[in-house]
């Protein structure tokens, strides 16, 4: 009867009935088939106390920076930036798709805008370059997972929320493996362009062709510059890095590049509205969720469970890796780490592992799972840019997935590489 609400979560998924409402009526329920009506007040005093919070604000000033960006065409001087510094390598435009994932990263965190900005834009010039386009899609789907691992990550924030784990140290433990799963992919498809004879993208640019492509990407660039400088030194809190990050955006795109009109604000912050009410209504349900799970001692039974089956963490770490793996097939990012984190992260610290080093192990896990079939969310978008099977697109990206989970079993069970930076700065 102690873990009812996890088995009517498990049946309100199956049955398709929205996250967001599953995480209220399975404790709800048995809560009244408990006998403990009364209880089910705390329930929606939780859900509202999860929403109002300073902290939690960072989101939708986040959201919001990463929108104006996008919609100021800030993408367009990302990708020729890259295509400068790298275009003319063998497979160029496929390594300029990733290179401008690793540089968007820093302006939106989000998987699913980059797959979606950079796609429209790289996807049919890919194409007419003599790459295949399942191939272009599945480079920009592979590497649009590394937009919530390079900080600034709006994903990271939730879980440094509702797990009370610092956000500086997460966003600098995840510098180390952002880039790693940047530079893997990269050798892949070095591996690819070579054996499948893929063109270059262009001649290698001149110095002053280069001189132009970096003084047009050079003030986006600072963005996640400003926003890290100013929560790794102390200097503010990460909402008020968020909210610098919004008026930087808005004096970038409306003033020095006129890339946006002031007509154009209203449908960006009607978006921002209604993206950041959705998430937040998702993070007020978690931690209501998260503190029933707390009381029912879901944490002390999982822990149990790892414990009969070895007292070794790394083995427990293989665990968790199998278990969110399998979660990423089918639950997006943000659900996954709002619903698994307060269950595993209580088990995985009473077996010695760091917190910070189990949150980039989970955030890195269930970010790759946004690309993993069948449920990968930015493969559902990669096929509307293409008009491609998602079954197709999996296939071709087998070798970049067989890459990031190396690198995830790397991060795992190799702790300085996430944690080395977060030592550094003095965070743990």
């Amino acid at each position: 009867m102690a873990l009812l609400f996890f088995w009517l979560f498990l049946a309100s998924m199956v049955i398709g009935l929205p996250i967001v409402f599953g995480m209220l009526v399975a404790p709800g329920i048995q809560m009244i088939v408990e006998g403990k009506v009364k209880f089910l007040t705390l329930l929606m005093q939780r859900l509202y106390n999860g929403i109002d919070s300073f902290p939690l604000m960072a989101l939708p000033f986040f959201v919001l920076a990463g929108e104006l960006m996008n919609q100021g065409g800030i993408t367009g001087s990302l990708v020729r930036l890259s295509q400068a510094l790298i275009g003319h390598l063998c497979g160029g435009l496929a390594h300029v798709n990733i290179l401008s994932s690793i540089l968007f990263a820093g302006l939106s965190g989000s998987a699913v805008a980059d797959t979606s900005a950079l796609g429209a834009m790289l996807i049919p010039a890919m194409e007419k370059n003599g790459y295949t386009r399942k191939f272009a899609a599945a480079v920009t789907a592979a590497s649009s997972v590394i937009g919530p691992i390079i900080p600034p990550s709006g994903l990271m924030i939730l879980y440094a929320f509702v797990m009370n784990v610092s956000v500086g140290a997460l966003f600098a433990a995840g510098i180390i493996p952002g880039l790693m799963v940047g530079i893997s992919l990269m050798v892949v498809t070095v591996i690819l362009s070579k054996k499948r004879d893929y063109p270059v993208a262009s001649r290698r640019a001149t110095l002053k062709e280069f001189g132009g492509a970096l003084r047009k990407g050079f003030l986006p660039l600072l963005t996640p510059i400003i926003m890290l400088g100013c929560i790794l030194t102390g200097v503010c809190t990460p909402t008020e890095a968020a909210a610098i990050a919004v008026g930087y955006a808005l004096i970038l795109t409306l003033v020095i590049q006129r890339s946006l009109k002031f007509r154009q604000l209203g449908p960006i912050f009607r978006t921002t509205a209604i993206n950041s009410g959705v998430i937040l209504l998702l993070v007020g349900a978690a931690v209501a969720f998260s503190s029933f799970v707390s009381l029912s001692q879901t944490p002390q039974a999982i822990t149990k469970i790892f414990l009969s089956i070895s007292t070794n963490k790394y083995v427990a770490l293989l665990m968790v890796n199998l278990l969110l793996l399998i979660v990423g097939m089918f639950l997006d990012a943000g659900p996954a780490i709002l619903i698994l984190g307060p269950i595993l992260a209580p088990a995985m610290i009473s077996l010695g592992v760091h917190p910070v080093h189990f949150a980039i192990i989970m955030c890195v896990n269930v970010t790759v799972g946004l690309a993993t079939p069948p449920m990968g969310l930015v493969l559902f978008v990669a096929s509307s840019l293409t008009g491609d099977s998602v079954e197709k697109i999996a296939w071709e990206m087998l070798p970049f997935l067989a890459i990031e989970l190396s690198v995830i079993l790397l991060i795992t069970f190799v702790e300085p590489v996430s944690m080395a930076i977060p030592r550094l700065l003095g965070f743990v």
